[in-house]
C-alpha cells in the first residue's frame, strides 16, 4: 500500500476495511480501527477524533505490515500482543491460546464458592496464565499453582504474572503427572484443556494458534477424559473441579465423571461444574 506518500488516519482506515472485507474478515473495520490504534500507539477515540491525521514513515510501514498479517486472518490479539480478560490486559503471543471471553465464567463459577486464604487451587494447561493470575488476584491469599506442558506457554504465563504482581507458582507437567504429593489435596482445580475435535467447523484464526491448546482426540474429550481420573486423588472431599468444554459434550463429560465419584453443581454457557463425592 505504501508508496512514500503519507495517508491521513480517514484515507488508511478506509483502505484497510475494504481490503479486510474482501479478505471476508467479519469486523473490518472494527479490527482496521485496532490495528492503526497499535501501529500509532493512539486510543480508538483519539483515531476517530482526527482523521485528518497524517501517517506517514515507520508508522505506515508497520500499519501496513500488521495488515498483510490480518488479511493472511491472523488474529488481532497476535498483532497487537495482548487481549482483555476479565477486566486486564495480557499479554499473549503464538505459543499460547488466545483468551476467550466464554473463559471469564470459570472465575465466576469459582466466585459462587468463596475461596479464601485457606484455600489452595491448582490450574491445569495455563495457557498465558489468565485464569491462574485472574484467580489470584480476585481472591486474595489462596495459593495458586498453574500447570502447562508447553515451555513457551509457561514463559508467557510468567511473564503476565509478573507484569499484574501476582503470587502464582508455576509447574511444567503433562496434567496432573508431574505435580508434587506436597501440593495435593487441593479445594479447586480449574482447566481450560483442548476440547475441539478437528473435523468441527472453526474460524480461520484458529490455523495459527497452538494445536497442542486446541485439539484433542476422542470427540475432544481426550484430555478432559485423562484429567477427572487424576483429579480424584488430588482434590480435597469437599474439592470442586470446573471444566470448561463445548455445551453438546457436558453430557458426555457428566456421566464420564460420575464414574469416578463426582456430582454436576452446575453449568454456565461452556463451563461445569463438579464436585467430588462425600462433599
Amino acid at each position: 500500500m505504501n508508496e512514500n506518500s503519507p495517508l491521513t488516519i480517514k484515507e488508511w482506515l478506509d483502505h484497510a476495511t475494504t481490503h479486510l472485507e474482501s479478505a471476508n474478515v467479519p469486523t473490518a473495520r472494527l479490527d482496521a480501527q485496532v490495528i492503526l490504534s497499535h501501529a500509532l500507539k493512539m486510543p480508538r477515540a483519539s483515531l476517530l477524533a482526527h482523521p485528518e491525521q497524517a501517517i506517514e514513515g515507520e508508522q505506515l510501514e508497520f500499519a501496513d505490515k500488521l495488515l498483510a498479517r490480518r488479511i493472511e486472518r491472523q488474529p488481532v490479539a497476535y498483532l497487537t500482543e495482548q487481549k482483555e480478560f476479565y477486566g486486564r490486559n495480557f499479554y499473549v503471543a503464538p505459543d499460547v491460546l488466545i483468551p476467550r471471553p466464554e473463559s471469564e465464567a470459570i472465575i465466576d463459577t469459582l466466585a459462587l464458592l468463596h475461596p479464601n486464604s485457606s484455600h489452595r487451587l491448582i490450574d491445569i494447561g495455563t495457557g498465558s496464565g489468565c485464569l491462574s493470575i485472574t484467580a489470584a488476584l480476585e481472591f486474595p491469599g489462596i495459593s495458586v499453582t498453574a500447570v502447562d506442558i508447553s515451555n513457551a506457554a509457561l514463559s508467557v504465563a510468567k511473564r503476565n504474572a509478573e507484569s499484574h504482581s501476582a503470587e502464582v507458582r508455576f509447574v511444567k507437567s503433562n496434567l496432573l503427572n508431574s505435580v508434587s504429593e506436597d501440593d495435593r489435596p487441593v479445594d479447586f482445580i480449574i482447566a481450560n484443556l483442548p476440547y475441539v475435535d478437528k473435523t468441527w467447523e472453526r474460524s480461520p484464526e484458529t490455523d495459527f494458534e497452538p494445536s497442542l491448546a486446541l485439539f484433542a482426540d476422542d470427540d475432544g474429550l481426550a484430555l478432559i477424559k485423562q484429567l477427572i481420573p487424576q483429579v480424584v486423588d488430588a482434590l480435597t472431599y469437599k474439592g470442586s473441579l470446573i471444566l470448561e468444554a463445548d455445551p453438546q459434550q457436558h453430557m458426555a463429560i457428566i456421566d464420564f465423571a460420575k464414574e469416578f465419584g463426582f456430582t454436576h453443581r452446575s453449568t454456565d454457557g461452556f463451563i461445569i461444574s463438579l464436585q467430588r463425592a462425600g462433599a
